[in-house]
């Protein structure tokens, strides 16, 4: 992973995606990165390391192995080395697994060599990150795999950890995932209670439209979440880009999307799990977004272990 400007997904357009996974996951955004690491030491460490400190002598060199306990896809490799590097920039760290690479257990992943004092003290929270953004990258990938050979495309959702949303976006793409909107402020997504307002406000969802388009421009993507069949076409014939259709059966999703009939991109979401999601990609959905990739995500078990040699002459 380099650090440096993240591409991002661009709005789909009407044409079907494709569910390949990306060849390169991209980037974190470097001001989002050193945020993290920044508020993550410093919440970790406010005063020191008190124990390194006062038990490790100053000039004590040590090499540490980080190495996997379980098999899984690796994201944050790049992450952990910034984190080490944000301690002490003189601590050397090799990475021996690219991000998005599958491992088994065992696998050594880096090797990190420099002042014992610097290792211990960044050792939590790079594990963290790197553990945390594997568990995505490791899940991501399993989902993919299932909705392997049809035109679905796995995306994640704005449900992440706060503050770490760029990284765990990153893990997604690692995993062979697609990014949804990084943000309220990127494009127009209508969900269950902006309708309910509308509604209450006597506005048409056609109207409102309308408006957002004049308002905002040709290029924001414009998406609307519905419940029923429906409201499927009012919603399409009001000239959305993508229309999700929420907690839909396998059924009521094929209906949908004949019904659709090409005119958007079809999005389903809610009730999304590794055991519904094949069956949800079978009724030729375009994209299938699934919050469990970030919001349930089991930290991958990685373990930054110190190499232990006898002094010399002992």
């Amino acid at each position: 992973m380099t650090v440096d400007a993240a591409p991002t997904d661009a709005a789909p357009t009407h044409a079907a995606p494709t569910n390949a996974a990306p060849s390169d996951p991209g980037t974190v955004p470097p001001h989002a990165l050193r945020r993290v690491i920044e508020t993550a030491l410093e919440e970790d460490a406010p005063w020191g390391d008190v124990t390194s400190e006062t038990l490790i002598p100053a000039d004590a060199v040590a090499t540490a192995t980080l190495g996997a306990r379980e098999p899984g896809v690796l994201s944050g490799g790049g992450v952990f080395a910034a984190v080490v590097h944000a301690v002490d920039p003189s601590v050397d760290v090799v990475l021996h697994v690219p991000d998005g690479a599958a491992f088994e257990p065992g696998t050594l992943l880096a090797t990190v060599t420099g002042n014992a004092r610097s290792v211990l003290r960044a050792e939590r929270v790079a594990l963290n990150l790197v553990q945390r953004m594997s568990g995505i990258a490791t899940a991501t990938a399993t989902y993919v795999a299932a909705v392997e050979g049809t035109r679905a495309r796995i995306v994640d959702t704005r449900k992440t950890t706060p503050g770490l949303r760029a990284l765990e976006r990153y893990a997604v793409r690692c995993g062979g995932g697609h990014n949804h909107r990084t943000s309220l402020s990127d494009a127009v997504l209508a969900k269950d209670n902006h309708l309910a307002v509308l509604l209450a406000s006597g506005i048409g969802i056609g109207d409102a439209i309308t408006a957002a388009r004049a308002r905002l421009g040709h290029t924001v993507h414009v998406e609307v979440e519905v419940d029923r069949i429906d409201q499927i076409e009012p919603v399409v014939a009001a000239g959305v880009d993508t229309i999700m259709l929420d907690n839909f059966t396998p059924a009521m999703l094929e209906t949908g999307v004949g019904i659709v009939a090409g005119r958007a991109l079809v999005e389903a979401s809610g009730g999304v799990s590794l055991d519904t999601v094949a069956a949800i990609a079978a009724t030729g959905v375009d994209v299938i977004s699934v919050g469990a990739l970030t919001h349930s995500a089991r930290a991958l078990d990685l373990g930054l272990d110190v190499d232990v040699a006898a002094p010399a002459g002992a």
